[in-house]
């Protein structure tokens, strides 16, 4: 059987545009008649998924398998890393979790890991035409080469071409490709096939010369130069631009709390894609306000950002908001935030045991497990609290379908159920499909106060709609002026777009010549 032919996007440095570049080329090659899949050997980021099978993978592939029109693969991405410290990783291999490992640690541990790598990469490689792959910081970190499985060495244990992106929007173009090149040995310099310019804004013409010298200096010719463009895709990691944003300018103000340690925050894509949401990120008292909702979002390290909260003076103002009526919303280990108790007897979190207070909005208790609960679910919004998202509709829907994941350490369950007053409901129940189809209920409401485990929980377009409704009722604002597209079909127009945008800049005969395709 013939494999797939490879070709690999590194970058001068984190944050070159990799994903982006990645993505384009995954639409493109699949728009041009081939069967593709993006691969990311190794991936450091908060933001992840749960396959159907109940495997975590990286955001970012998954969005680069929507673009090749495919299924999330945990074969796309067989290495996760989850920053839990400054210093260390919950290590991930083939979706199910490994442990916590200090940076040194996996540092010497890592070449063990090649033969998962390789494993995986051949199984794709098998069902398709061609693979993209995606690479991880820069090549020319030359303290890390040693074992590398996730640029050079990658590109040398597949036999891939590579394309090295630098970003000029940060400056310093020229010295980011041509030190890049420089600090490469004498066979990965010949793995260079093509060096693309990123991000630039104004007249491709005035880089001209540049590119020439560039070409005498290298000996690689640039095959693009990308401009900036500004597509609405979940990113990768918490460094995303998205996060800057400090102000709302839409009739609805969202604050989400930026957690030190936030995850997953692609939760709140659809949020900020909808005409009436204005998401903006807090993260002192002073950004905070009045908003009209409040968001504590996923941590990876719910016992410290709990801290965090408290310490930073936030925790007196969320409650305070809540108290006079500001819906709060949590969700995982917000949601676990929002309890009278978060109990670590056995140290999952930190390294003693600890029981700590929670900010008591929401009557449940947190006792975090070893076990580490990942699988996708259905669900349905429970009657009582539909009712409530849909007070004042004239034509309220007899449903709202929910379809996500859970990702989290811990189990949250009611304090007292007879104390319960009325306002006071489980979010919604969930067909649990990975435990044939047992049903459960997930979440927490009372009065203002929601909170749910559920990741993704916004993607189908339905409880988008529903709060933004019930939040524009709540300031006399008329929903129906509004048509806001599903989540789904935003993605779908925004990769069309990049792809079209790629497409005219790059050179794609060239990038065929590389792949030795027609």
């Amino acid at each position: 059987m013939k494999k797939a032919r490879p070709i690999m996007v590194q970058g001068t440095m984190s944050g070159a545009g990799k994903s982006l570049l990645v993505t384009a080329l995954c639409r493109i090659f699949t728009e041009d008649g081939y069967k593709v899949a993006p691969f990311k050997s190794q991936n450091m980021a908060l933001n992840s998924y749960v396959t159907p099978d109940g495997l975590e993978m990286g955001r970012a592939q998954v969005v680069q398998a929507a673009a090749c029109g495919k299924a999330p693969d945990v074969r796309m991405n067989p290495v996760l890393l989850k920053p839990s410290t400054d210093t260390g990783s919950q290590v991930i291999v083939k979706g199910e979790v490994l442990r916590h490992m200090p940076a040194a640690e996996y540092y010497a541990f890592k070449s063990e890991l090649i033969p998962s790598v390789l494993e995986t990469y051949e199984s794709l490689a098998e069902e398709n035409d061609i693979i993209v792959i995606e690479g991880a910081g820069s090549p020319a970190e030359i303290n890390l080469k040693k074992d590398d499985f996730v640029n050079m060495g990658l590109a040398e244990l597949v036999d891939a071409p590579v394309l090295l992106a630098g970003d000029i929007d940060r400056g310093g173009v020229f010295a980011q490709l041509y030190g890049t090149v420089a600090l490469l040995e004498p066979e990965e310099r010949e793995r260079v096939k093509g060096l693309l310019i990123n991000k630039f804004r104004g007249d491709v013409s005035l880089l001209g010369s540049g590119l020439d010298q560039l070409k005498e200096l290298t000996g690689v010719p640039t095959l693009g130069v990308i401009p900036y463009l500004r597509v609405k895709l979940d990113e990768e990691d918490s460094l995303a631009e998205s996060l800057n944003v400090k102000t709302a300018k839409k009739p609805i103000d969202v604050a989400v709390i930026r957690l030190p340690k936030i995850s997953n925050f692609t939760d709140f894509a659809p949020l900020e894609d909808h005409p009436v949401l204005g998401l903006r990120y807090v993260e002192t008292p002073e950004e905070l306000g009045t908003p009209d909702l409040v968001i504590l979002p996923g941590t990876k390290s719910t016992v410290a950002d709990l801290l965090w909260l408290r310490q930073s003076g936030l925790e007196t103002l969320i409650l305070k908001l809540s108290d006079k009526g500001t819906p709060v919303l949590g969700i995982c280990g917000g949601y676990q935030m929002l309890g009278e108790e978060l109990a670590d007897p056995k140290g999952v979190e930190t390294s003693d045991a600890t029981t700590l207070r929670g900010l008591g909005l929401l009557p449940v208790r947190t006792v975090f497990e070893p076990q580490k609960t990942r699988t996708q679910v259905k669900a349905r919004v429970l009657d009582p609290v539909r009712s409530k998202l849909y007070e004042g509709a004239e034509n309220a829907p007899s449903s709202i379908m929910l379809e996500g994941y859970e990702i989290h350490n811990g189990t949250t369950r009611i304090t007292d159920w007879d104390a319960l007053g009325s306002g006071t409901t489980s979010f919604c129940k969930i067909s649990w499909e990975a435990e044939g189809g047992v049903a459960h209920v997930d979440g927490f409401v009372r009065d203002n106060v929601f909170g749910s485990y559920l990741h993704g929980l916004f993607d189908s377009g339905e409880l988008t709609e529903a709060l933004a409704r019930w939040l524009c009722f709540r300031k006399g604002l008329s929903y129906e002026a509004f048509c806001p597209k599903s989540h789904d079909e935003q993605q779908e127009e925004e990769l069309t777009k990049l792809a079209a945008a790629v497409r005219e800049a790059l050179d794609m005969n060239a990038v065929y010549d590389i792949l030795g395709v027609e």
